[in-house]
């Protein structure tokens, strides 16, 4: 098996968090602890994932800060996972790639599940790049730079 090669020592904001988020499982897990799943049996039995990989994913989102571990609500011994701000912050990537498999992976006549507004039950507006001054912007109206 070829050995990952880390990307940490790019200089490219997409690159890095690929060594944290970059596999499925973690994105997976990610996406289930946005849905309510805070303990490790309800994420092994929404991934249905062998307990070693799940163990592994979810001691590497706490090792880099994107979960953290409290006491288990019910008082029992256990301790549940819940996201930190910087996980919390994952919130609107997590939206988009929602979003586009919704819009590029599904055929109309396929069920399948929407993210709404709790309080109006309304489909949350698509995710979209605007300007600072509020302009809708494409990829073409943007560019890279350096900065520090």
């Amino acid at each position: 098996m070829v050995k990952r090669r880390s990307h940490m020592d790019m200089s490219c904001p997409v690159a890095r968090p690929l060594d944290v988020i970059g596999d499925s499982w973690s994105l997976l897990i990610i996406r289930d602890a946005f849905d309510g799943l805070r303990r490790f049996g309800q994420f092994q039995k929404s991934l249905g994932l062998a307990k070693n990989i799940l163990s592994a994913r979810l001691s590497s989102l706490v090792a880099h800060g994107i979960l953290h571990t409290v006491p288990a609500g019910d008082g029992s011994q256990h301790h549940e996972y819940a996201l930190t701000e910087k996980g919390r912050a994952l919130f609107p990537v997590i939206v988009a790639l929602r979003q586009w498999g919704d819009e590029y992976f599904f055929q109309a006549d396929e069920d399948r599940f929407r993210l709404v507004d709790r309080e109006h039950r309304e489909p949350v507006a698509k995710v979209e790049i605007r300007a600072a001054d509020g302009r809708l912007l494409t990829p073409e109206e943007t560019v890279i730079e350096m900065y520090r």
